[in-house]
Order: structure tokens, then sequence, then C-alpha cells
């Protein structure tokens, strides 16, 4: 199947659906397929959204909310995981009293089935010839809907890019990313591979031992709230190795190589090794087990952070117009021996999907506000804020007297200073405050809008870039043989390696590799953190071999097997969605 077919696709796929009628699960009445949807709802609701990336929970508020209230006269309340202590505890209550929100945002393998099985979502055929917005995507659609009786899981971060390229920008997700103006300081010292990273970051925390606001400064600080099948901040350095997770396993994105996160040649491991070597030295914040996400967050704001695994934590939080102006910020000091791993574009979508609930009181009006978040306002205004997401037309942004999309007086405040008060017409507060809480993104922003010719991230345009011209990117410009981004310097250097897009999703476990799994999760979770706070090299080593025997005994090799089996069938995956479109 090649690009020149999918608007076929996407047509015949449409007109399939639209002759579908569905009977909710739980339910005995039928939906009537509808054709468009009202231009507007007199009533007032309030919709129960279970988010599984959120990182708030409680009512949106701010212009995202008034923007939703105005459109749909809708309210949305926040559920939101990993915020209720993280894991799948606040879920599986949920799904034991059988209802887990009226709009669901889950990932679309173990539980998407788990709740189709269980009638706690809702066939979304019968709305989908007016979801307008979401037709243009229908390949994405119906892949998600393979192999089951309706549509009931609906993708995220769809794209007209192709698989094999990245779907990051200018930026990748990950990479070593460190306060530049400190680096310069020591004279650029070379960094050869991962552990030279050390003498660099413990020089830098000497250099300035104390933030503006009389707080330490720690080289390093950590998190717990997005744990699951291990410590994620000891995968981090696996990735800037071509590696990401599947399980219990580290898949290189070219299929070349597969590892077991507790062996002790892993690269897992050999991050906590790094952690555990940083600590010995003093660079490692204290409160790394007690902190959350957004407590770090401010830690980078406030200059107490040195480095940074992703450009959205160090560069959003520091890079503010006034440090810039001061020659401070955060950017990528290159290691001489990575490969940082890409997320290609997802021909089929992202993991996460969208699901509209049984129980909700009106899934039509649902319906209509997931159409909107892949409109062009939509995209503008839904996308998370991690992926460069730009906002509303008229707030944050506008088309300048040249025909070409520029920042406003707000827009820059926010992008090039961290943040700025709304006016009350759109609703008030700080802009950071009131964006989506949902923490995903519809379309992804290195698409291009074709209402202004130009992609929808902001990063992308010609008058961002004239914006950004500063003391701190020309030094790292400069230092770097003239790259003009990251993701410039990583194509050039072939420090690059992209994970093609292939939308693949790990079958569900069994109930007894699902309950080995949760007991091992919990011991390696557990034991990671103890490593990296251990007290001397034999402690280090003894901790190391207990986790190591703990998890087998546990039923780690069996996971493991299925895990492993699943990250190949993953790789043969990537190879046929790269040869399906090129």
């Amino acid at each position: 199947m090649k690009l020149k077919s999918l608007t076929a696709l996407a047509v015949a796929g449409v007109l399939a659906v639209g002759s579908l009628t569905a009977c909710t699960p739980g339910g005995s009445t039928e939906q009537e397929t509808i054709s468009e949807f009202p231009e507007s709802w007199d009533e007032e609701i309030t919709v129960d959204v279970f988010a599984s990336l959120a990182n708030y929970m409680g009512m949106q508020e701010g212009w995202f909310a008034k923007l939703v209230k105005d459109k749909f006269n809708m309210k949305l309340n926040i559920i939101a995981p990993n915020v209720a202590g993280g894991g799948d505890t606040l879920y599986n209550t949920r799904v034991a009293a059988g209802d887990l929100g009226d709009l669901i945002l889950t990932d679309k393998g173990e539980k998407l089935t788990e709740l189709i099985d269980g009638g706690l979502v809702q066939d979304v055929a019968p709305f989908y010839p007016a979801m307008e917005n979401l037709n243009k995507f229908d390949l994405a659609v119906q892949h998600v809907s393979e192999e089951k009786d309706g549509m009931y899981g609906l993708p995220t971060q769809v794209s007209s890019i192709l698989p094999s390229e990245p779907s990051e920008g200018l930026d990748p997700t990950f990479g070593p990313f460190l306060r530049w103006d400190l680096y310069k300081q020591l004279g650029y010292p070379e960094v050869g591979t991962l552990e030279d990273l050390i003498p660099v970051l413990a020089d830098m925390q000497a250099a300035q031992p104390t933030a503006d606001n009389g707080e330490p400064v720690y080289a390093l600080s950590l998190f717990k709230d997005w744990d699951g099948n291990m410590m994620v901040m000891a995968k981090q350095f696996a990735c800037f190795y071509g590696f990401d997770e599947l399980g219990f396993v580290l898949a290189k994105a070219d299929g070349s190589e597969y590892e077991s996160i507790i062996d002790s040649d892993s690269h897992y491991v050999r991050s906590l090794r790094f952690y555990y070597e940083a600590n010995q030295l003093g660079l490692i914040d204290p409160d790394s087990t007690t902190q959350n996400y957004d407590t770090l967050y401010s830690k980078f704001q406030n200059g107490q952070v040195l480095f940074s695994w992703w450009p959205w934590l160090g560069q959003a939080a520091y890079n503010t117009e006034a440090n810039i102006a001061a020659g401070k910020g955060f950017m990528m000091a290159p290691l001489e021996d990575q490969q940082i791993f890409s997320y290609g574009a997802e021909a089929y979508g992202a993991t996460q999907t969208w699901s509209i609930g049984s129980k909700a009181e009106d899934p039509e009006r649902v319906a209509a506000f997931i159409d909107w978040l892949y409109s062009p306002e939509g995209a503008y205004s839904g996308a998370n804020q991690t992926s460069g997401a730009t906002g509303p037309e008229g707030l944050t942004w506008e088309i300048g007297a040249d025909g070409q999309p520029a920042l406003t007086e707000i827009g820059q405040q926010v992008f090039l200073e961290g943040d700025a008060d709304v006016p009350a017409e759109w609703g008030g507060g700080k802009y950071v405050a009131g964006s989506s809480a949902l923490n995903t993104t519809t379309v992804l922003p290195a698409d291009v809008d074709t209402q202004t010719g130009f992609p929808y991230s902001y990063k992308f345009w010609p008058s961002y870039q004239n914006l950004i011209e500063n003391p701190v990117m020309d030094d790292w410009s400069a230092k770097m043989g003239g790259a003009t981004s990251t993701m410039d310097y990583l194509k050039t250097n072939d420090q690059l390696l992209v994970g093609a897009g292939a939308g693949y999703v790990a079958p569900s476990d069994d109930s007894q590799i699902e309950t080995l799994r949760s007991q091992v999760k919990e011991i390696i979770v557990q034991y990671s953190w103890q490593l990296v706070f251990a007290e001397n090299d034999a402690q280090f080593e003894a901790l190391l071999a207990e986790m190591q025997e703990k998890a087998n005994g546990l039923g780690y090799e069996q996971v493991l097997e299925v895990d492993m089996a699943n990250a190949k069938e993953q790789n043969d995956a990537r190879i046929a969605v790269v040869a399906e479109f090129e």
C-alpha cells in the first residue's frame, strides 16, 4: 500500500462506516448513525476524563477550559493515575466499579481490549461519519479497529510524515542537555561516553553550587512518578544509545540488539551505576526519592538542576528570554559515542487511543470534542506542552503582515520567558496552568497545517527562528559546526537512530504473566532506587545480586521471554511499515 492510495482508502473507510448502527456495550439501545454534529449545545455537562498520561488531577482550568466550554458547553474533570500514586491502582479500581470515565485515554493494546471485553467503552462508529477532521486520518483509525467488532479506539499522534522520519521536529525526545553556560565556562570539555559526564557535571556543580534563589544546585535531580516496569530515570541513558523499552527488554531502534534490563552489562544497570557514582560525589538531589515531576520542574526553572535528559524539561523550564539574554541556558552537549533514539512518525498513530465510556451522558458531544482535537484549532490548542504546542490563534500566535504565522506578544512571553498572564476574555490566569491537562497530542506538531502552509509547531516557523537568535544558540551553533538545531546536528553527524513508527502495541499478558510481572517490577523499581543511593561499592554489588536473584525467583525469566518475543515482533512491524510506505 503506497501513500498515493491513502486518500482513496480514507474515503472508502468513511463510506463503509456510514451505514453502521451500534449497540452500546452494557445497554440495549441502538445509536443511530449521524452525519453532522450540532453547532451548539444548550445544557452544560461535566465529562470525567480518564487521562493515563496527565500530570494534573481535577477540573480543567484557564484558557483551554474556556475554549472547550465555549465550543461544547462542557467542563473537563481530569482523572490522572500519575497523580493518584502512579501504576494501575486507580485504573483497576475504576474498572472494577464498571466506570472508567466518559472520555478515556489509554493504550490501544491490553487495556483497550480489556475495556471492550468488559463493556466499559462504546462503539464510536455511529459518530464517525460526522467526524470530518478525524476522517482525514482514516488509515490510522481503521488500523486501531482491526480485529475488533466495532470502532472503540481512536488514534493519537497521527501524521502524514513517513514512518522512517523523526517525529519530534527540531529536538529529539531524548539527549544530554546541560547548562551550556557552565559547560562553556569549563572550556567545552569533550565527553567521550556516558561515564565521562560525571567529572564534567561535578565541575559544573562546583562552579555554581547555589542558585539565584539561595537553594543548593545539584547536577542531577530525579523523581518517581512515572516508574512502571522499571525505574524510568534509569532508562533514559539507554535512549542515548538507540534503545527504548518494551516490558523488561531494551530494544535497539534498528533491531540489532536486545537486552534484559537486569543483566549486569545492560544499559539499565549501567545507568544505575552512573547514578550511584554521581551520588557518591554529591551530585544527586537528596529530594529525588520524594519529589514529584512538578517540584522537579520548578527546580529547573529556578536554576537548581544542571542536567536534563529531555529538551522539553531543561530548555522549556530554564531557557527564558531573561536567562538567554544573560547567556544562560540548556543545550545538548553530545557524547562522542551517542546514537540518540528517535520515535519515527506514527503511520497508524501512537500507542495511546481515545475511547468513549459506555456510561457517558452525552456520547455524541464527547465524539464532537474528540473530532475537534484533530482540527487545526484543536491541533494548535490541545497538544501537550512537551511536544511544542503552539496554543490558540489570536492568543499566542497570529498571521503576520507577510502572511506567515508569528507569535504574539503573549506567545513570546510564554515560549521565550516561560509563562504569561492570559487576558480575561480568554479565561484569565496563567497560560501554562491553563493549558490542556490531557497531556497528549492528536496531530503531530511537525505536520503541516494546510491553512498556513507551515507546521503546527511554532518552533519550525521562520519568525520564531529569527526570535531565538541569541548568544547561547549562536555559541552552541558555532561549537557544533554551524548546526541550526539539535536534530540538524544529530543527522549531520550520524548520531540519530529512528525507530520506525509502526504503532506497535504488545499483546495483552495472560493472567499468569500479568501476576508475575506485577511482582517482579515492584522488586526491580524498589532495588533500583536503593542501588542509586547505595553507601559503597560492596553494597551496590550486593543489592544488584539480590535484585537479580529475587526477580528471577519471582518469575522474571518467564516474563522476559514474552517481552523478548514482543520486542522482535515490534521490529518486524517496523520493517513492514517502512516497506509499506516507502
